[in-house]
């Protein structure tokens, strides 16, 4: 099966926001879109208790999805959508289709007036399991949020992108979630600005009756801050070889990794965060900074999964 971009449809204004950004990416990416529509069956008791509305409802699933595609062709010709629709749990069939997906993008509820993401159950779930990137976008969101505003101050989708944000941990910068960062900035002509937060540790407090003695000399603030800039420097070098036309800036910072990048994605086009891939279907999948990012960022946020 050819690859894809990929939306979660349910008919609310959060996934058709994410169906219009998965349609302006397709667009980028020269992919088809494929929106895909998860009905989930009612528990035994409630399917065999007749209910009020519910061949509505049914007719509503079966047409909803075919509309949206309509309307998406018209808005973005020559774009080929295509509408899948399954039965089953949302989670389990959302990263199924994440399979065969370049990316998924996945609609969330927007909390007022903090600008960031009130992301649910099945979201988290997803964004947690999901086989290939995914990406958040808020219901508000509109194609003129991801570019500079015009020279009169005025938002326009005409303009240049916003960038593309990186956070990096230096530690262990992994291959698949660089090639996504530069590969979706290349794909915009956006600059994409890497950051690496960090926090200095504070030196072991004396205990009476423990003696400590180090065994190296401790790395001062003063010190780890361009320590951390070069490590970051040289994570980056080969990717600014393959990526030529790429306009990088690089930061390290000393702050909370989530907090630092929350601040960063006020003027993003598209945040991007990493998260290992962990076997065990149960327990947490993302970690801390990931999860601030997801519910607090202004911006639609890549969460993209590596070894």
């Amino acid at each position: 099966m050819p690859r894809t971009v990929t939306v979660g449809l349910d008919g609310s204004a959060e996934s058709r926001a994410a169906a219009e950004w998965a349609a302006r990416e397709a667009v980028l990416r020269g992919l088809p879109l494929r929106l895909v529509q998860v009905w989930e069956p009612l528990p035994d008791p409630l399917a065999q208790a007749p209910l009020l509305g519910a061949e509505a409802e049914q007719e509503w699933t079966e047409r909803a999805p075919s509309e949206s595609a309509a309307g998406l062709r018209l808005r973005h010709p020559g774009l080929e959508v295509s509408t899948e629709q399954r039965t089953g749990d949302p989670v389990d069939e959302l990263c199924e289709a994440a399979g065969t997906s370049e990316l998924l993008a996945l609609g969330s509820r927007g909390l007022g007036g903090l600008h960031g993401f009130l992301v649910g159950s099945v979201g988290m779930a997803v964004v947690g399991h999901a086989g290939c990137p995914v990406v958040m976008v808020r219901a508000d969101e509109q194609a003129a949020d991801e570019h500079l505003a015009d020279p009169a101050g005025i938002p326009s989708a005409a303009t240049p992108f916003r960038p593309v944000v990186l956070g990096l941990d230096i530690t262990a910068p992994d291959a698949a979630l660089l090639d996504f960062a530069f590969g979706t900035a290349a794909l915009r002509g956006a600059p994409l600005r890497v950051v690496y937060a960090w926090v200095p540790q504070p030196p072991p407090s004396y205990t009476p009756g423990y003696a400590y003695e180090a065994e190296t000399p401790s790395v001062t603030e003063e010190a780890l801050e361009p320590r951390n800039a070069f490590m970051l420097g040289r994570a980056l070098e080969p990717w600014r070889k393959s990526f030529p036309d790429v306009d990088v800036a690089e930061a390290a910072v000393e702050g909370s990794a989530g907090s630092v990048l929350v601040d960063a994605s006020r003027d993003a086009s598209l945040i991007v965060v990493g998260r290992r891939v962990r076997k065990a279907r149960l327990g947490a999948h993302l970690g801390h900074v990931a999860h601030a990012v997801l519910h607090h960022s202004p911006a639609p946020v890549a969460v993209v999964p590596h070894g």
